[in-house]
């Protein structure tokens, strides 16, 4: 895998090539920009960017921009997002013309190794990789007085369900996380998709589309 890092703290950029180094991955550029980043991507044509939210010169949204600026560019390249903090609107603008190859975790995951790899192989190869806590504020965001809508319908341990699913979890990865049966999985699987009204894919990817499809409607 091919990656290319947009990332403006220089401790944290270095830690991350370290890391991929470490687990074969070769980081073909670095940057600390986002028209650096819209750069590299032009010349090394990568499988996938990491990118900060908030770059220079005015901390804001550069990081974002740039990546929906890449995938415009360039719709083959994934994207995982770092960021220091959940904000849902910059999800729902990347999301919103697909979610395929689009990833966007919390920096602390980077700390957990193999969530973090497990996300870049998703990402890159397609899928999708959300931070649990970004698909919290997703469901706030779309439902914010938490007692009406769609998502009012959901049990607790559907929502916990709903979340997993919506980082990229398999059925047998959501069964060890909440030490649960994996044939209980599949019943609140059931259960989520007949109470928002969506159709059950047999793959997990397309499951986790109709669920991000679900939390951008408006």
């Amino acid at each position: 895998m091919r990656v290319v890092i947009a990332e403006d703290n220089a401790l944290l950029r270095e830690g991350l090539i370290a890391l991929l180094s470490d687990h074969d991955v070769e980081v073909v550029a670095q940057v600390a920009d986002g028209p650096g980043l819209l750069r590299v991507v032009n010349g090394h044509k990568p499988d996938l960017a990491i990118v900060d939210v908030r770059l220079p010169p005015t901390f804001t949204d550069e990081g974002v921009r740039a990546a929906i600026e890449v995938r415009r560019r360039h719709p083959g390249t994934g994207i995982l997002i770092l960021s220091q903090y959940v904000e849902p609107v910059y999800t729902a603008e990347l999301l919103a013309d697909g979610a395929e190859g689009v990833g966007y975790l919390l920096k602390e995951r980077v700390a957990e190794v193999r969530t973090f790899l497990d996300a870049l192989q998703r990402v890159a190869g397609g899928g999708t990789a959300l931070d649990s806590e970004v698909v919290s504020a997703l469901m706030r965001a779309r439902d914010p007085r938490a007692g009406d809508g769609e998502l009012a319908a959901l049990s607790p341990r559907e929502r916990e369900v709903l979340g997993l699913m919506a980082e990229g979890r398999t059925n047998a990865a959501i069964a060890r996380e909440l030490v649960i049966t994996p044939s209980a999985v599949e019943k609140h699987v059931s259960s989520i998709f007949s109470k928002l009204d969506l159709p059950a894919g047999d793959d997990d990817h397309r499951r986790v589309l109709a669920v991000l499809a679900y939390l951008r409607a408006s």
